[in-house]
């Protein structure tokens, strides 16, 4: 069973229809006994950092969220999920991330394009993690973001994407995955994509 955890971010319901529609058990949920008991858990987003963290830290999910990594289940965080796992963003100055991976969020530069990034974006995969088997490199998938990720360990970063920047769209280490893009709205990469992350093993 996976468990999406409902922190009150937006597109929790495009995730859990996507990972229905592959054949997956899921719940929504922020109870701790049901996330502590899945085989596996995503955290999606859509959203402002700091907000986010503050949700989380309401809802008593912060020490929750690490002690499920630390229990090395596969652990997958979606857009602004991807974000919070991070130390900090400068779209929250003094809010501090989960910091369970090393690296910062960064606004997309002002150089002529529009931005938040509303569209389709071709990866490159520096390092190809897990996520992406089956997958070309030069796929397209779909991003919504006004801020990107600079990760500190450049082994982690599985998918980049150009967009003003060299963007860090994809991380992976030992059991946590994330992705800046948005599988649930990438049609059949997408869903490669997350039943890659389904069919992980779980140890």
């Amino acid at each position: 069973m996976i468990a999406i955890i409902d922190y009150d971010a937006g597109n929790i319901k495009s995730v859990e229809k996507a990972v229905i529609s592959l054949g997956a058990e899921t719940v929504i949920t922020r109870d701790r006994e049901t996330i502590l008991n899945a085989d596996k858990i995503i955290l999606p987003g859509v959203g402002a950092f700091g907000d986010a963290m503050e949700k989380l830290k309401a809802y008593g999910l912060v020490d929750l969220i690490k002690q499920t990594v630390a229990d090395k289940k596969p652990f997958l965080g979606i857009c602004l999920g991807l974000q919070l796992l991070f130390e900090s963003s400068e779209e929250a100055k003094g809010v501090e991330g989960l910091g369970i991976l090393k690296g910062r969020i960064i606004h997309i530069p002002d150089k002529g394009l529009k931005v938040p990034q509303i569209g389709w974006n071709s990866l490159k995969f520096p390092n190809k993690g897990r996520l992406f088997k089956g997958i070309d490199e030069g796929a397209y998938v779909y991003f919504v973001h006004s801020y990107y990720l600079h990760a500190d360990e450049p082994n982690i970063v599985t998918a980049t994407t150009e967009y003003a920047a060299l963007i860090h769209a994809a991380v992976e280490k030992d059991n946590v995955f994330a992705c800046q893009f948005h599988p649930e709205k990438s049609s059949s990469v997408g869903l490669r994509i997350l039943k890659n992350f389904i069919d992980l093993e779980v140890d």
